[in-house]
């Protein structure tokens, strides 16, 4: 008899006429209530829910975020945070007078430089073009491509070129991010529970727990639910959002004085002292700009191959080194 009702459980209950015959009817009942309340559980945790999170969560997520705003307005209006403008004041004039030599001398690295200017590279080589007359060459890894004119209005220029900026940059970040669990777990120094850079959501979703550095209950929204985690991700990145948005001045009540750009700030983002070579730093927005573009491409392929293998981009990789007569973009075409 529990033989027969074991087997009712590993069925939904549409499938299991033959077992009923051998049941009474309180127990084809019992077993068949059991056996749909199984299954209604395995079918929700096959689809992620929109939200699990208790109230304390959400509002330990709010609080965080709300944090560094009332850190900052409360350092400011201190003691302390009025001695530090005060110091900022007296300092700030010997400061601007450096950036300002600085400004000059990358303005002449730049006059110096193969990528600015009207003689530098463009995009279609040595082939006569009519290229856009506000592209000068005047900013990092210009080639005079703007087919749609988008850059044509001063302030539609500067403000595309910062957000090709902010999108390079997080496309490297989150190259970095999409090829390292694969490159460790395929190479055995750590075991992930889904490497897959876009499986890993999913996975977060149907219950684990976002733990950072291996830390239990480090976490931010784990198993939370996907109206929750859309939540904690516009709360968290309000404030560097709006922080950016502000512009460098904004840290300046801190008593932090910023020397570069909006783009390129300096200072406490330049642990590394790049910037202190004009020349170098140069090279340097170029450099970035030619790999973000390529990270920006690359994620283009990311998405590609996950759409069509359901493998991450090592284990394509691989796939294609051991095999690269069958494993290519040919065989995903033909079926």
């Amino acid at each position: 008899m529990q033989s027969g009702t074991c087997s009712l459980h590993c069925q939904t209950p549409f499938k299991r006429t033959s077992q009923l015959s051998s049941l009474s009817g309180t127990q084809v009942l019992s077993a068949s209530a059991l056996a749909y309340k199984r299954w209604q559980q395995q079918q929700r945790r096959q689809q992620p829910l929109l939200v699990t999170a208790s109230f304390a969560s959400v509002a330990g997520v709010l609080f965080v975020s709300a944090l560094p705003f009332a850190t900052v307005q409360s350092l400011a209006s201190s003691g302390l945070g009025k001695k530090l403008q005060m110091d900022l004041e007296r300092a700030k004039p010997r400061m601007e007078k450096e950036e300002q030599q600085r400004r000059q001398l990358e303005a002449k690295a730049r006059s110096q430089s193969m990528w600015f200017g009207p003689e530098r590279p463009k995009w279609l080589g040595p082939f006569q073009h009519d290229y856009p007359d506000h592209l000068q060459g005047e900013v990092a890894a210009d080639y005079g491509y703007d087919v749609l004119s988008l850059g044509a209005e001063p302030g539609a220029f500067s403000r595309n070129f910062e957000l090709e900026i902010l999108h390079s940059r997080w496309a490297m970040l989150g190259a970095l991010g999409a090829l390292l669990p694969e490159v460790l777990q395929y190479a055995g120094i750590a075991n992930f529970t889904e490497p897959r850079w876009w499986n890993v959501g999913y996975a977060k979703l149907r219950g684990e727990d976002l733990n950072y550095l291996g830390i239990g209950g480090f976490r931010i929204a784990g198993n939370q639910g996907i109206a929750i985690i859309a939540v904690c991700q516009v709360a968290l990145m309000f404030g560097p959002e709006y922080a950016r948005s502000c512009g460098t001045a904004a840290l300046e009540p801190l008593g932090v004085y910023l020397p570069g750009t909006q783009n390129y700030p300096g200072g406490i983002f330049d642990p590394l002292g790049l910037s202190k070579d004009p020349f170098s730093i140069e090279e340097l927005k170029v450099k970035e700009m030619k790999n973000g573009r390529l990270a920006m491409v690359a994620w283009l392929g990311f998405f590609a191959q996950a759409a069509a293998t359901q493998k991450g981009p090592v284990q394509n990789l691989l796939d294609f080194v051991n095999d690269p007569m069958h494993e290519n973009i040919f065989k995903y075409l033909r079926s």
